[in-house]
């Protein structure tokens, strides 16, 4: 039998964002939060010492034998504190950390709450249900980056925002410690405000379930709440340590829920966020794969007898990429909303399923010949295909982003083969690969850096670290594609010189396709703008090659950027004219 914690971690993974979090008071055990149970033993051992009575070694002893039935958490706080208000703070007590507790990293948030966190700022995880009143959970999401919206009581749910625009939902159906509005008695946990209902509805109906540190014993309106849905859209898991109790074996059931065995949230969840970070990396490419696939590529781009084998393992490559970026976990609506771990986590899934062709491209754009140039242009065309156009805006303009790693890729290998390579760069930037208007779009129109997004540099700027670049996009595509290109271009210097080479030609060629009706000149920034010597020397090595060479010149015949030397020299001018006169550096 496959270990129910395994098929957790499988759905989980290839489902992000689907599945909800149901905690109970068990989930905050190791943090010496007190439970329900403790609680009441607690209020018996204070009502005994006001009663002037001792309880010890067993309150619940002397409370049964006192009134005659058994110690109940809801009736006692019912009894001691009359209103709303006097149970909050009798309560805070138990839930806020004294000093010496604090030192003592008690009632802070838990090995649990803090790999839940960590899979909501993957994506993972979106809604987190619990029953408790503390706040350890917002405060583990808050140490992960994520700030998430908080919901405890109705008019919170009647201002949020619709689940599916929620990057991550804390719902706390018995309200927070903090609020007067907290329930803990048996009449308060009967029934749930509508909004509350409509919520768990939803969730329940649309999100699988993963239960863990709540018995179900109390909380008749949540059981209810579970009970009325029937859906079976997402498996449901039950975390239990040793037996479930009688209520919840009945909503096992009634969800045909799988129950993993525990000895704590603690174990549980570190072994979940463990199990679903070994599947990502597993769904990486092998090194050796890697290596087998740039093997094969050398091989066939040796004669060409072999372009049909080149273009299949070239085609066999995409059709992966196709497959691996077409789940859950790319979708383009109903995932987590764009921001700085979302767009991060995407960004890097798309680079985990490019990662051969990358390896692949660099080498195939450095010793690539006329006859396998029709392969990669095929590539392009196919990776730049957008395969949806509703939902969030950022997610359907990153679709593209296979294309331009693989234009980059091809680019900085044919940059360094020379004059040869710059004929195939041409042959690349004028690619079609979209249709708009009844006019076909080139791969140089839609594939830079500054131009995968609508706003420019913007979207990119929430990529990890790289909000305060001013090249953003460009820099980070620069840093990932510096050790597929280490066997071609080993130096440092020689690659940002390439690298920048590479952009400065697309910019080049993009106002060359784009601007030959317009009255003014633009072209996509690159990270050419701020190595400004850099800059200067690849703009004097192509005027240079003009001034000696005129038409015979290799950047004529390449065709990036002019038919004639003096078409190109016009347009070098107009180029560095507009990068001078740019604020945007």
């Amino acid at each position: 039998m496959i270990d129910p914690i395994h098929s957790l971690a499988f759905s989980v993974q290839a489902n992000p964002g689907v599945y909800a979090v149901l905690l109970g008071s068990g989930v905050s055990r190791s943090a010496r939060i007190p439970t329900g149970w403790e609680i009441t033993l607690d209020l018996v051992r204070k009502l005994a010492s006001v009663a002037g009575e001792a309880c010890e070694p067993d309150p619940a002893v002397w409370y049964r034998n006192k009134y005659d039935k058994e110690p109940d958490y809801s009736a006692l706080l019912d009894a001691l504190a009359k209103t709303p208000a006097e149970r909050q703070q009798l309560l805070r007590g138990y839930l806020e950390a004294t000093e010496t507790e604090r030192a003592d990293g008690l009632k802070a948030p838990t090995v649990a709450h803090r790999a839940i966190a960590d899979l909501a700022a993957k994506g993972y995880i979106r809604v987190i249900i619990t029953t408790n009143f503390d706040r350890l959970m917002e405060t583990a999401l808050a140490d992960a980056g994520v700030v998430p919206t908080v919901l405890s009581s109705p008019d919170q749910v009647q201002g949020a925002l619709p689940l599916i625009h929620t990057r991550c939902c804390v719902f706390k159906v018995h309200g927070d410690y903090l609020d007067t509005r907290i329930r803990n008695t048996p009449d308060e946990l009967e029934t749930y405000p509508p909004e509350f209902n409509k919520v768990l509805d939803q969730i329940f109906d649309e999100f699988g379930l993963i239960v863990c540190g709540w018995s179900a014993g109390w909380d008749t309106a949540l059981r209810d709440a579970i009970t009325r849905s029937v859906s079976r859209r997402f498996s449901h898991f039950w975390a239990v340590r040793g037996e479930p109790g009688d209520a919840a074996l009945r909503l096992i059931q009634h969800r045909q829920a799988e129950t993993i065995g525990i000895a704590d949230a603690d174990g549980f969840f570190s072994e979940l966020s463990r199990l679903i970070e070994a599947l990502e990396q597993f769904s990486r490419p092998h090194p050796l794969s890697t290596e087998a696939a740039v093997a094969s590529l050398k091989s066939y781009l040796a004669e060409p007898k072999y372009r049909i084998r080149l273009a299949d393992l070239i085609g066999n490559e995409v059709d992966k990429i196709a497959d691996a970026t077409s789940g859950h976990s790319f979708a383009l609506q109903g995932g987590p909303t764009p921001d700085t771990n979302s767009l991060t986590a995407r960004v890097r899934a798309y680079e985990a399923a490019c990662e051969t062709l990358m390896a692949m491209a660099v080498v195939g754009g450095h010793w690539g010949e006329e006859w396998n140039h029709p392969a990669w242009q095929n590539t392009l065309s196919r990776l730049a295909a957008r395969r949806g156009e509703a939902g969030f805006s950022l997610w359907i303009e990153l679709q593209r982003y296979p294309a331009t790693l693989i234009l980059y890729a091809l680019g900085i290998g044919a940059i360094e083969a020379g004059e040869r390579g710059l004929v195939f760069l041409g042959k690349l930037f004028s690619t079609p690969v979209h249709r708009e208007n009844r006019e076909d779009k080139t791969a140089v129109e839609m594939l830079p850096a500054f131009c995968l997004f609508d706003r420019g540099n913007e979207p990119a700027k929430l990529l990890e670290g790289m909000d305060r670049r001013h090249a953003p996009l460009n820099d980070w595509i620069y840093a990932l594609l510096r050790a597929n290109a280490l066997g071609i271009v080993p130096s440092e210097t020689r690659y940002t010189y390439v690298y920048d080479k590479l952009e400065i030609l697309m910019a080049l060629c993009y106002a060359f396709h784009a601007n030959r009706e317009k009255r003014w000149y633009w072209a996509p920034p690159g990270a050419y703008g701020y190595r400004h010597e850099n800059r200067e020397r690849i703009l004097n090595e192509i005027q240079g090659s003009l001034d000696s060479l005129g038409d015979k010149s290799p950047y004529v015949r390449a065709n990036i950027f002019g038919h004639s030397a003096t078409d190109c020299k016009t347009a070098l001018e107009a180029f560095a004219n507009w990068v001078k006169e740019l604020r945007w550096w």
